[in-house]
């Protein structure tokens, strides 16, 4: 509990722009996939903290970020508390969704992660993202705390808490 939950950057992206060519979809903006190679990244991040200060690093390809957030809380035996307006999600991405009824939370990606660090870490870390060209958009979405039943938790924007849930029906591609 108490641990810092950052994320690389905007979600969506690649599971938008692969649904948008399986389906002959056009919008008028091109959304392009995030498919990356992180190890720089992750690299850059490690060295800029002492060993150990990042916990948890995981990828949130199918299912999104929540299924990967679930499955970091069941994992672990935590909660964990989103900010819903931290979570970063390019215009043309959250408007596609919108359209399709789909949320960005379930949508796949390709070149980005998710960390949980120890919260002297936090600034570090979110700083070492931030200089790396694929980091360059992180944002920190929240916190750790202690949960026995392993809710993903988010403080949407109008001040109300809802549950993350796991996604459901079929998944988008990777």
């Amino acid at each position: 509990a108490g641990d810092v939950l950052l994320l690389s950057g905007p979600i969506g992206d690649h599971g938008v722009a692969v649904l948008s060519q399986r389906e002959g979809l056009a919008f008028d903006t091109a959304i392009v996939s995030d498919s990356a190679a992180l190890h720089g990244l992750v690299a850059a991040m490690l060295a800029a903290v002492p060993e150990g200060a990042v916990r948890t690093l995981r990828d949130p390809t199918r299912g999104g970020l929540a299924a990967t957030l679930n499955e970091i809380a069941r994992q672990s035996a935590v909660g964990l508390l989103l900010d819903e307006a931290a979570i970063p999600v390019r215009p043309q991405v959250a408007a596609a969704c919108e359209l399709l009824g789909l949320d960005p939370l379930n949508i796949a990606n390709e070149g980005k992660l998710v960390a949980i660090v120890a919260p002297a870490a936090a600034d570090a870390v979110l700083a070492a993202m931030r200089a790396h060209p694929l980091g360059m958009d992180a944002a920190r979405l929240g916190v750790v705390q202690a949960d026995p039943h392993r809710f993903v938790q988010m403080t949407t924007r109008l001040g109300g808490r809802r549950v993350v849930d796991w996604p459901t029906g079929e998944p988008l591609p990777r």
